[in-house]
């Protein structure tokens, strides 16, 4: 996780300077490593931020420390928002997206509905802003793959308005060469 463009769509430069971004810890890990003197220890820490307004990132940071693998992990994520087109407080459309084993399903619901969904997932969708959805995860429980899924999902969004834009565009290049 540390290449987010690995895992996001479309490449919109979003500055995380004029933002006002708050971050959430998803998962901690202690990898060990044996050594001829004995074990060495080291973390990686998942972190989502966002300004909970249309603004998200997600990366994973590693050090021998877990307070330098948060710092490095939210560093790496600031660099690397994307902005998710919300229509109210919930997503425009449905979509199943897949990373690796893990698949995450993310759909709209009614306002005050909630968002219903767990581990990685409802951190990466409440630090969007999405605040009524419903998501499942499927497949892999990966912290890491489930968040870089929603964040992929998250990044193949596309508002009313661009899809009537693009459809509209298509349809005068037809009217044009037909």
């Amino acid at each position: 996780m540390s290449n987010p463009r690995k895992y996001i769509k479309k490449q919109e430069r979003v500055e995380p300077g004029e933002l006002e971004l708050s971050e959430k810890v998803v998962f901690i890990n202690r990898v060990a490593k044996v050594m001829r003197g004995g074990r060495r220890f080291h973390f990686t820490a998942i972190v989502v931020v966002g300004d909970m307004n249309g603004h998200v990132g997600a990366a994973m940071g590693k050090a021998t420390e877990v307070p330098e693998a948060i710092r490095k992990a939210g560093t790496i994520a600031r660099k690397h928002m994307i902005a998710v087109p919300l229509r109210g407080t919930t997503v425009p459309h449905p979509l199943l997206v897949r990373f690796g084993a893990a698949k995450v399903l993310i759909k709209p619901a009614p306002q005050g509905t909630g968002l219903i969904a767990g581990g990685g997932v409802r951190a990466v969708l409440e630090m969007a802003g999405v605040k009524d959805g419903v998501a499942k995860s499927l497949g892999s429980n990966n912290p890491a793959n489930t968040v870089k899924a929603t964040v992929l999902g998250l990044s193949q969004l596309r508002s009313p308005e661009e899809v009537l834009r693009r459809r509209r565009a298509v349809s005068q290049e037809a009217s044009i060469g037909g």
